[in-house]
């Protein structure tokens, strides 16, 4: 088998396709709060144009799939700052999948990408303070808690700050070579 970035041990990360709605359509609650996408309902009109719109982006949406072709999640970055270095992302592992290192494998796939090929040399990530799976995960990958955004998500009837963490592209190299 040949080796590329986006293909890893478990899962191999792919390009959003327009047949993707209906992924984005049967997302539940809790992947949509912690992407801070809980809106209301849409309609199919707007859901399609939404993910066409994806498809032209400079920022990347990743579907996450395993060796069985399971789509067990996503991982998109965002704010792709060529200047400056730095990059966001987000991802979302889908109920049934997680716990089995589908987030870390989708994680160090894209970093080692934007690190090693697009040379840019931070990344940051803010997790809301109600995941706690996501937050421990961060700390594991060797990435360093940089700050914390007070109150700046509102779900579930309160109010949940914003940790934010961050990763150099040394600090990559010497935690994952």
């Amino acid at each position: 088998m040949a080796v590329t970035y986006w293909t890893g041990e478990n899962l191999t990360l792919r390009a959003i396709q327009p047949e993707d709605i209906v992924i984005f359509d049967s997302l539940d609650d809790e992947i949509l709060r912690n992407m801070d996408s809980l809106h209301f309902p849409r309609s199919a009109n707007s859901m399609r144009e939404w993910v066409e719109e994806q498809l032209e982006k400079d920022e990347f949406r990743f579907i996450a799939v395993d060796r069985d072709n399971n789509i067990v999640g996503m991982i998109e970055t965002f704010d792709c700052d060529r200047k400056n270095g730095t990059f966001d992302y987000y991802l979302a592992v889908f109920e049934p999948y997680r716990g089995k290192g589908y987030a870390k494998e989708m994680i160090l796939m894209v970093l080692r990408f934007f690190f090693l090929e697009l040379a840019y040399q931070k990344v940051n990530t803010t997790v809301y303070s109600f995941n706690n799976p996501s937050m421990r995960l961060h700390e594991k990958l060797g990435f360093m808690k940089e700050g914390q955004l007070r109150n700046i998500i509102f779900t579930k009837g309160a109010y949940y700050d914003g940790i934010c963490f961050g990763m150099t592209r040394e600090e990559f190299e010497r935690n994952h070579g």
